[in-house]
């Protein structure tokens, strides 16, 4: 078989993947260095198949940690330069916290403005329960204290999006070929020569991991290790802490008319979001549920129809390499949502609106859900490994950060990039680690 080749190879026709290849094909043509002939991307299985295409797709500012709050910028302004190819809906973002989180929420305002981010913030119980009921009548949760409204952001519909994404890399020359698997890298001097596939030796001169949760995988057929030690800000170090954590998302659907939630004037609302620290209680049998802090988000989705929406995921409490990512997501009878999801995501929305009392029958019991790869503190890792491999790993915050590529593109022809430089991976051994806030969430 005559060995196929590529100047850039790209694996994984994700979020990232798609938008690492359009803008790159984009910057070679600027540069003169190339055009999208040169770029290859490849997918075991096609565009929009994994983590990507069931994504809820939100898209929010709203992070506590300064520089995901600007990478967070850059990526609504990729998201806002084409809405329709998007498919985006810039309805806005709701942040709705308890008082433990009242000064973090606070914080994030004063630094949304700082760079020129529109935000409002409504703070104090009184204040925001106006602000709540005057957007949604029959709003009934208690306990608010604060409220952050970024007035950008909103959602997008996942698969039209990724299609998206494809048709303008395609529309610069890019080549997206699948399904093709990968089955190992060959190394030489150091660095990256191929990229070993089912259908054949893929040569190539620069490399560009852009899988999801499949990360694991081929972080292991780079060669690099599983087990890492990770220095804190506070100068102590954890020694072999796991690289990879698998989480399990929790995402849903309510089966009703998405037309039906919309604010008092009748307009689609922002994503809500809202952190409580009050006790949740059972909608149907009025037993307790939680008394720990929770979380939850919805909106409506028009692209299946219904209500979309979701809380914070759950750990899985077994070594990364034990973790089966194949099949994923709704393929997979052992990470789709459970009734524990069920019973707590329906009562929340209960506990928020009066409209969503005794809904639970409606909720849509088909498979969703998947698993998400953890870095060792949440956050993503954007960084160079065996000379010319460029590794995306998103810790999951993958899908609405469609920006990412256009950065990676910029850093692939040699531009360094300031917002991409807080992920390096030597923050693990610096302690240069993104601070934590008081959300039930680990990834705010």
């Amino acid at each position: 078989m005559t060995q196929q080749q590529a100047k850039y190879v790209i694996i994984g026709a994700g979020i990232h993947g798609l938008s690492t290849a359009w803008h790159l094909a984009r910057r070679l043509k600027a540069t003169g260095r190339g055009s999208g002939r040169d770029v290859l991307v490849i997918d075991k299985t096609g565009i929009a198949a994994g983590a990507s295409g069931v994504a809820c797709g939100v898209i929010r500012n709203n992070y506590f940690q300064p520089a995901m709050r600007e990478l967070m910028a850059h990526s609504v302004d990729v998201w806002e330069s084409d809405p329709e190819a998007f498919s985006y809906h810039p309805v806005g973002y709701l942040q709705i916290a308890p008082e433990a989180m009242r000064a973090d929420v606070g914080q994030i305002y004063a630094e949304q403005q700082a760079i020129g981010y529109t935000s409002e913030l409504i703070d104090g119980s009184n204040a925001c329960r106006t602000y709540l009921t005057g957007l949604f009548a029959d709003w009934q949760a208690p306990g608010v204290s604060a409220v952050l409204h970024e007035k950008r952001g909103g959602y997008a519909n996942n698969v039209a999006s990724l299609q998206g994404l494809a048709d303008k890399a395609f529309g610069e020359g890019v080549t997206i070929r699948t399904p093709v698997r990968v089955t190992g890298l060959s190394i030489d001097g150091g660095a990256v020569t191929a990229v070993q596939t089912d259908t054949g030796d893929i040569a190539c001169e620069h490399l560009v991991v852009a899988v999801g949760p499949w990360v694991r995988d081929i972080w292991a057929m780079l060669d690099l290790p599983s087990h890492i030690p990770v220095a804190l800000p506070d100068g102590t170090v954890r020694q072999n802490v796991p690289m990879w954590t698998y989480w399990a998302l929790q995402e849903g659907t309510l089966d009703t008319d998405p037309h039906e939630f919309t604010d008092n004037h009748g307009n689609l609302p922002p994503v809500v979001h809202i952190d409580s620290s009050e006790p949740l209680f059972d909608d149907v049998d009025g037993s307790l549920v939680t008394d720990q802090m929770w979380g939850v988000y919805y909106k409506p989705d028009f692209s299946f129809g219904g209500l979309q929406g979701g809380a914070s995921p759950q750990r899985l409490d077994r070594p990364a390499a034990a973790i089966a990512v194949d099949p994923y997501g709704p393929e997979s009878p052992e990470f789709a949502v459970g009734e524990d999801f069920i019973r707590m995501w329906t009562s929340a929305l209960a506990h928020c609106h009066k409209r969503f009392e005794g809904k639970r029958a409606l909720y849509r019991r088909e498979p969703s859900g998947g698993v998400g790869a953890f870095t060792p503190d949440s956050f993503p890792v954007f960084d160079t490994f065996r000379q010319n491999a460029y590794v995306i790993a998103d810790a999951n915050h993958g899908y609405k950060m469609i920006g990412v590529g256009a950065l990676v593109a910029e850093e692939l022809t040699g531009r360094p990039q300031a917002l991409l430089e807080p992920f390096r991976f030597s923050r693990y051994t610096t302690g240069k680690l993104h601070p934590t806030s008081n959300s039930p969430f680990p990834w705010s």
